[in-house]
Parts: C-alpha cells; sequence; structure tokens
C-alpha cells in the first residue's frame, strides 16, 4: 500500500497512527483520537455512519465531517482496510493483525462480509505484476455469494457449513 506506515510489533497502532499524522504534517486532536479508538473497538466491517456514532460516545465533539476526512488518513496509513461492496456506502475494517492477506466473500441477500485468508493472493499478485516488470501497489479478492435457494420453493437453505464457517471465523 503506497504511503503507509508499516506497523511494528514494538508500536501499538494509536502511536503508528499518530506518527503517521504528523508524517503529513496533520495535527493530532482529540476527534482523531476519538474516531481512532473507536475504529479500532470494532471486530466486524463498520460504516462512516456506525463509526460516527461510536465516536461521538468518545468525544461528543467527533462531526461528520470529521469522520469523513478522517477515515481516507487511516485507509492511506495502513491501519484501516476499506471495502467497497458497490453499494452508496463503503464498509471499513481495523487492520489488526497484517499477518495474512484477506479475501472478502460478500453475501448478497444481506450484505454481511465474510473476510478470509487468503495468503496465496499475495504471491500471485506479485508474481504476475514482476512477470510484467510491475510492482503492486494494492490488490484485493473479492467474491460475491447468496445462500442457496430450494429449486421447487425458493426457500433459502441454511447450510450447517456456511454457520460453521461464521461461527469459526468470529
Amino acid at each position: 500500500m503506497s504511503g503507509s506506515i508499516t506497523q511494528t510489533s514494538k508500536e501499538d497502532p494509536w502511536t503508528t497512527f499518530r506518527d503517521f499524522l504528523s508524517s503529513r504534517g496533520l495535527r493530532i486532536t482529540n476527534q482523531r483520537h476519538a474516531i481512532f479508538l473507536s475504529a479500532y473497538e470494532y471486530e466486524q466491517h463498520f460504516t462512516a455512519e456506525e463509526l460516527l456514532d461510536r465516536a461521538r460516545k468518545v468525544d461528543s465533539t467527533v462531526s461528520r465531517a470529521t469522520i469523513y476526512r478522517t477515515l481516507p488518513i487511516m485507509v492511506e496509513s495502513g491501519l484501516i482496510r476499506e471495502v467497497d461492496i458497490g453499494k452508496d456506502y463503503k464498509y471499513y475494517m481495523a487492520q489488526h493483525s497484517a499477518d495474512n492477506f484477506k479475501a472478502q466473500v460478500i453475501c448478497m441477500d444481506d450484505d454481511k462480509i465474510y473476510e478470509i485468508d487468503a495468503p496465496f493472493m499475495e504471491w500471485y499478485g506479485k508474481a504476475v505484476a514482476a512477470k510484467l516488470g510491475l510492482e503492486v501497489v494494492s490488490q484485493r479478492l473479492q467474491v460475491q455469494a447468496k445462500h442457496p435457494t430450494t429449486p421447487k420453493t425458493g426457500e433459502v437453505v441454511a447450510t450447517a457449513k456456511a454457520k460453521a464457517f461464521t461461527e469459526s471465523s468470529a
């Protein structure tokens, strides 16, 4: 990811974000701190509006404009990932670990996003880019899926396999 700061195991994410802000000549404000803390509390994906609600509980002065100005900065820093599923809004997720490349499987029935480890994708992206004499700047794998339906009734079939996967990835 271009321009991002690699988080070291010695630094906590807030220190990494503060350093990133400073390197860009941006102020470290109470509102940005509240937004950062609120984003890192989420275990799942969140929207800007959900983040606004949560950040205002930490600091009531956080404005919608500050959320929308801060999220791209957090994405650029590499601490937050942006996930576009083709709606009028985007989802975000804190990067608690950069150990493995993640792919997203998006359920089109309920917009639930599943994060799947996909270490082969990092290798594949680098291999393909190198073959062309290029360097990877970013890449993503996104799969859109639906719940299966029975042919006769059109009823959604909830499989034990999907339920087990959801519980194991939570």
